[in-house]
């Protein structure tokens, strides 16, 4: 039971010890991840209608 309340101090102490992000630059990072992603997305989503475009017209032949 000793290592586990050690362990539980441990985590307190390294909690501690980080730098957590201020207001305004969780909300810049949330943004960037945000749009990050739908950027991604839409990307992805254009390339994929693309091919299944090609693939349809080819199979058409």
């Amino acid at each position: 039971m000793g290592k586990i309340t050690s362990f539980f101090k441990n985590v307190v102490t390294e909690m501690r010890k980080v730098s957590w992000p201020k207001r305004k630059e969780l909300t810049r990072y949330t943004i960037v991840v945000i749009s990050t992603v739908v950027f991604m997305a839409v990307y992805f989503g254009l390339v994929d209608l693309g091919l299944s475009r090609v693939m349809e017209w080819y199979v058409a032949l």
